[in-house]
């Protein structure tokens, strides 16, 4: 294949020295197209010795080629590694003010990119609208990992490995799904059952689905087999699904109950974010109930709904990994104590607990969550918009896989 490997200015551009050197061994032609910035982190002799192909970073060098589009056409594949959050935003943007902008807009070939940089730039919004952005248009994303990072940080923002990219931007090649979830078959529930009491009212709750939504968008980007179940979810949020998302619906504890099971046969892994009514009224009315039939104090019986999570747990398959939330009032030890507990009851392999209130967890673009395995110990911590908190959790998803 003839490959353009873009280079933006990051540290982790020293890891691609790697990956060029991997695409040249494997019998691929290979021309590296860095940036200004990225030439001061690896010279242009090295970039050159590595790709046996000649570089320049300017629209206006070898003009009787018209090498400034002439790349992007004639590429079976084009990677940018690392792609540092200036360089999503001018992906985004569709910019072209240098060699590589210029290339990537001239393109028709499978586009791939690994992100690299601080956590807190990763978790930006203006990176995540970027980012999805780009998966909408069919850019394939390697990462960030989490890990070490410049000056003593860590966190997600860390360069995938070389061979982790060279896998990924070979499948995104040969059409196939990309990702770390690529292959695996997954169920995702959202949004909040509602139990009627009568034609009119219901017992419900403040969930929007934005989170679960979001679980399953970022699955389907990931290379999954995606199905969503949704509950009471407005048609804004369920039009944000990648192609390829099947969506079921469900409207009551009992209906979700039915759908996740039919659904979770198969699969290899089932999230269950949705916020399920723990109780629903033990007799529906036909009619509305009027204030002349009820004078001025109602009172409902309710009974316990079954707990569909730890249903799931009990019966799962062999190799079948189950994942719950717990959305909670408490907060500090005592939130985390709870969820230990929660997890330990239900008999799952994850459990993401996050803090919720009159301004917090529910109709809020951010969320802010700690996922806790069987030990009980916190293995992820997230904090940002909804995307940003699936990404993380799909990496401990992967991780707990592994």
């Amino acid at each position: 294949m003839f490959v353009v490997v873009g280079v933006s200015g990051g540290i982790a551009a020293y890891k691609t020295v790697h990956l060029v050197r991997r695409l040249i061994a494997d019998g691929h032609e290979v021309h590296v197209v860095p940036t200004d910035d990225a030439l001061r982190f690896v010279g242009l002799t090295t970039w050159e010795a590595i790709s046996r192909s000649p570089v320049t970073t300017s629209v206006h060098d070898d003009v009787a080629t018209v090498r400034h589009v002439s790349l992007g056409q004639r590429a079976d594949l084009v990677i940018v590694a690392p792609a540092t959050a200036n360089t999503l935003a001018k992906m985004a943007a569709g910019l072209a003010g240098d060699l590589l902008g210029t290339t990537l807009l001239a393109t028709t070939a499978p586009v791939v990119v690994a992100p690299a940089m601080h956590t807190e730039m990763w978790r930006h919004p203006a990176t995540a609208a970027n980012v999805a952005t780009l998966r909408e248009r069919g850019v394939a994303v390697v990462g960030p990992d989490d890990g070490p990072l410049t000056g003593g940080d860590s966190g997600p923002g860390r360069m995938s490995e070389p061979d982790a990219i060279a896998d990924a931007a070979y499948a995104a090649a040969a059409g196939e799904p990309t990702g770390d979830l690529a292959g695996l078959r997954v169920v995702v529930t959202a949004g909040g059952t509602r139990e009627p009491i009568d034609p009119v009212r219901y017992l419900g709750n403040r969930s929007s689905g934005r989170q679960g939504a979001a679980l399953a968008a970022a699955a389907a980007d990931r290379g999954a087999d995606v199905t969503l179940i949704a509950c009471n979810i407005d048609a804004s949020v369920l039009a944000e699904m990648p192609r390829g998302v099947s969506v079921a619906r469900a409207g009551t504890a009992l209906e979700l109950r039915d759908a996740t099971r039919a659904a979770a046969s198969g699969a290899d892994v089932v999230v269950m974010a949705a916020a399920v009514a723990d109780y629903r009224p033990a007799e529906v009315a036909e009619g509305k109930v009027t204030k002349e039939e009820a004078g001025d104090r109602l009172t409902l019986v309710l009974v316990e709904n079954p707990d569909i999570v730890a249903g799931l747990a009990a019966d799962r398959a062999e190799g079948q990994m189950i994942v719950a939330f717990a959305a909670e009032t408490a907060s500090g030890d005592d939130l985390l104590a709870r969820a230990r507990r929660k997890r330990e009851r239900k008999g799952v392999d994850l459990l993401v607990v996050n803090r919720v209130g009159w301004e917090r967890g529910f109709d809020v673009p951010d969320n802010r969550v700690t996922v806790i395995d069987r030990t009980g110990e916190p293995v992820a911590e997230a904090e940002g918009p909804k995307r940003t908190v699936a990404d993380a959790i799909w990496r401990a998803v992967r991780d707990a896989r592994a």
